[in-house]
């Protein structure tokens, strides 16, 4: 018979797992069953452009119908969970929409440290999200050791120069645009779409190098 630490100990996993979003990475992950709304979410939503890999950012390919890119074409690594510093390329940050990313871009006409400072502290605490998530996980695992991934590891902020407006949210098929800094609206849709796989149906996701 279970005992009553081990049912809190299951549940607990459960629960993240459940809670986790679909998403994929080496090692261990925090999945369960979500999907994008298709429509009423936060942002527009934008007809997507398929899943192709290309084998470098010059390989000729379907434009893309937003800037930055919400789908399409994109290289066989992913960019760097987190704050960036320089721009991503558009075709390295197509896969981390793929693998159920939310990009946060920014472009500035002068300097804006107090802008930068805003979103690089609301990706820590997204980042804060996705230790708990772990902690609270491996403990429990057989292998404790083994890299286990939240749904909220899938955040990137970073600055983006060939885009009309102050700061845009992507997700895979998806857009918001902002002239200022709006927590509330940003949240909202980080927490709709952070997570969600988008890999073909009958894609198995293989974890996706970084780099």
């Amino acid at each position: 018979m279970m005992t009553h630490r081990v049912v809190v100990a299951v549940a607990i996993v459960l629960g993240l797992l459940w809670s986790a979003g679909k998403a994929h990475a080496a090692g261990t992950e925090t999945k369960g069953a979500q999907s994008a709304p298709s429509d009423g979410g936060p942002g527009r939503a934008v007809p997507t452009l398929g899943n192709e890999h290309v084998s470098s950012p010059s390989a000729p390919h379907v434009p893309y119908n937003t800037s930055p890119p919400t789908s399409g074409p994109h290289l066989q690594w992913t960019a760097k969970w987190g704050v960036h510093t320089t721009p991503i390329l558009r075709e390295l940050q197509v896969h981390n929409l793929e693998d159920g990313g939310v990009v946060i871009q920014y472009k500035c006409q002068a300097p804006c440290p107090g802008l930068v400072g805003n979103l690089e502290a609301l990706a820590a605490r997204y980042q804060a999200k996705a230790d708990a998530d772990r902690a609270k996980v491996s403990p429990l695992l057989k292998k404790p050791e083994e890299p286990v991934r939240s749904r909220y590891d899938h955040l990137i902020v970073a600055p983006y120069p060939d885009m009309e407006h102050t700061i845009v949210l992507t997700a895979w098929g998806r857009i918001d645009e902002l002239d200022q800094y709006d927590e509330a609206r940003i949240v909202k849709f980080i927490e709709a779409y952070i997570g969600v796989d988008h890999h073909p149906a009958q894609e198995k996701a293989p974890a996706a190098p970084t780099r």
